[in-house]
């Protein structure tokens, strides 16, 4: 078993920590394809170090024909020759580990490649074959079972049926080329489990279930009907819980089975649900015998507004701390738009058609939106939890939402018939340097264009600007680890529109009103806030810290 050598070996470092999440195409290219790479990422990982993270998250690098942006896997044990190979990736887990940064990867076992060997050899063997045992194959319905199975919809729009020569019809929650693995397969188990074991035993530090909550189905025949309970957005939870293949209550023998694999190593490795679930239960899947984390969907999706933030926030804590956890508290992600631009938006905007207006309706309040991503981050880095930043969020990153038709990448765009664009506006490649073909993302151009004036980010722009984002961010987690080991959390008094809580000594006030509210008087020491703040008035969309017990 690997002994794991970065920051905070102690088996709950994972309580109160903060993640930085690597979307690997879109954070730096070392060899000047354009796409993100391994090397890439080893190269600037000492930028996570600085801004005082505890550790990265990467998305998937495995081999895939990307019909998915990496999430349709071909080879759970190897690298896709677009980011690299295994040995750069052993170096990036040394330079990390010497940065005193653990490393999370993610690991996508509801669905495989359509060019898997595995579904190779499904679709060359017959029906009720051992090798199609290991998907959905079902017959379809129709005297020539010319009808699919179910009406079941994809997330990535259409149905989740696809209709093979011989007439069966094989399932894919997402796009035709993701067949879904049939988790009731014992091979199928002990698959996941021994792929598991390779990436532990080369040292990683943890992984993120991609889908934890879609990998069980309830198969018996007749299939239910959905009537369309099943398309809501992507992470958005299911309609009711009986659902037939999310949130089934047999996906926790799953992850039962790998918390135990998790446990063998020493220090004990950790997993973080992504789980599009209610909140009632989302705190199923972080019972002390199951995963580590789950992913706070409803706290990302919170609109500005004081009392739907109090409610999540008082819902996601009551709901860890019933099963021994703490929440973790994200803002954005590479599947959402941007939180600066929702921000920017009005309350109840449908993102879907801002996006195909190109961002233009309604219009973009940028400067609201820049005030109150400055300010969500404050409030986001003072919760008693774990903080999963999304890469370019420290330099204040906002959505793309004009990217050319012909650049999209997404398979929503094609799958929609063209009417939702999809996420590549959040997976724009990072700016680094002022200028320069791709703002210092690589030596030549980048897979997604990055629009004029991309540089103005970039960490070069930023670095030693104290209003920049940036500093912000590196001030702001420099200072949130003073406060760690205290998990207490009480609400203060407030005012319509302002939030006010103290994490241990850890005070902090957030003005989601529009107008001005003074700041009562206190003892307690300034400490930082998100924008201008003479410390007697709290500013509209602004946050502040201040340390109720000085040192």
């Amino acid at each position: 078993m690997t002994q794991s050598t970065s920051r905070g070996d102690d088996a709950d470092w994972w309580r109160e920590s903060v993640v930085y999440q690597i979307y690997v195409p879109s954070f730096a290219d070392a060899d000047g394809d354009g796409m993100g790479d391994l090397k890439g990422v080893t190269d600037r990982l000492g930028h996570v170090a600085e801004l005082g993270a505890d550790a990265v998250w990467l998305t998937p690098f495995y081999r895939s024909p990307w019909a998915d942006g990496g999430y349709d896997v071909s080879d759970y044990r190897d690298v896709d020759p677009r980011h690299g190979t295994l040995d750069d990736f052993r170096e990036l887990l040394e330079r990390a580990h010497a940065l005193g940064l653990k490393v999370i990867v993610d690991i996508v076992p509801n669905h495989c490649s359509s060019e898997h060997p595995w579904f190779a050899e499904a679709l060359a063997s017959p029906p009720g074959s051992p090798a199609r045992d290991r998907f959905v194959f079902m017959d379809g319905r129709g005297p020539d079972g010319g009808e699919p199975p179910s009406d079941w919809q994809s997330k990535f729009g259409g149905g989740v049926w696809t209709r093979v020569p011989d007439g069966q019809w094989y399932m894919h929650i997402f796009a035709a080329e993701q067949p879904d693995l049939n988790w009731e397969n014992p091979e199928v188990v002990a698959e996941f489990e021994s792929i598991l074991r390779f990436w532990l035993d080369l040292g990683v530090d943890g992984f993120r279930i991609d889908v934890a909550h879609g990998m069980r189905k309830d198969l018996t025949p007749p299939l239910r009907d959905t009537n369309g309970s099943d398309s809501a957005p992507l992470n958005a939870p299911p309609e009711g819980h009986d659902h037939p293949f999310w949130d089934r209550d047999e996906v926790h023998d799953i992850h039962r089975a790998w918390r135990r694999i998790l446990d063998e190593y020493a220090p004990p490795r950790i997993a973080v649900a992504e789980a599009g679930v209610s909140q009632a239960r989302l705190p199923l899947y972080t019972r002390p015998d199951e995963l580590h984390q789950a992913f706070n969907f409803p706290y990302l999706r919170c609109p500005w507004d004081a009392g739907a933030y109090r409610e999540v926030i008082d819902s996601s804590l009551e709901g860890a701390r019933s099963v021994g956890s703490l929440p973790t508290w994200v803002l954005s992600n590479h599947d959402v738009v941007r939180h600066l631009s929702r921000h920017a938006l009005p309350v109840g905007t449908d993102t879907t058609a801002w996006l195909m207006s190109d961002g233009r309706e309604p219009a973009a309040d940028e400067e609201a939106g820049r005030r109150r991503a400055r300010a969500a981050a404050l409030l986001t880095l003072a919760l008693p939890g774990t903080t999963y930043l999304y890469q370019g969020e420290e330099l204040g990153l906002p959505e793309v939402a004009d990217l050319p038709r012909e650049a999209l990448r997404d398979p929503m765009w094609e799958r929609t018939g063209n009417a939702r664009k999809g996420r590549d506006g959040c997976r724009v490649p990072l700016p680094w340097e002022r200028s320069g073909p791709s703002c210092g993302f690589g030596p030549g151009g980048s897979w997604l264009p990055q629009p004029e004036g991309w540089g103005e980010y970039s960490v070069e722009a930023q670095t030693g600007r104290p209003d920049s984002f940036l500093e912000l961010y590196r001030t702001a987690l420099k200072t949130r680890r003073s406060f760690t080991g205290d998990e207490s959390f009480t609400w203060l008094p407030s005012r319509d529109g302002e939030l006010a809580f103290r994490k241990g000594a850890l005070e902090c006030r957030v003005n989601l009103s529009g107008a001005p509210l003074p700041l009562p008087p206190s003892a307690a020491e300034p400490l930082l806030a998100s924008g201008a703040c003479d410390w007697r008035t709290l500013p509209p969309d602004t946050a502040v810290w201040l340390d109720a017990q000085p040192r």
